[in-house]
């Protein structure tokens, strides 16, 4: 026999397992502090130099 499912737990369990993956996503892209920010912005502003830097004129 098949197991019996309450339709309404299974709803409630699965939004709160996509509530728990979205928290996780937020927390790698907003958990970050001002110190990883500035240290993030400096590399990427260092590598846009470096590249530009290495462009040849024609």
């Amino acid at each position: 026999m098949a197991e019996i499912v309450n339709l309404n737990r299974a709803r409630k369990a699965k939004r709160r397992a996509d509530d728990a993956a979205q928290a996780e996503a937020n927390r790698a892209a907003f958990g970050r502090t001002k110190a990883e920010k500035v240290a993030d912005a400096a590399e990427t502003a260092r590598r846009e130099a470096l590249l530009d830097g290495a462009k040849r004129e024609e």
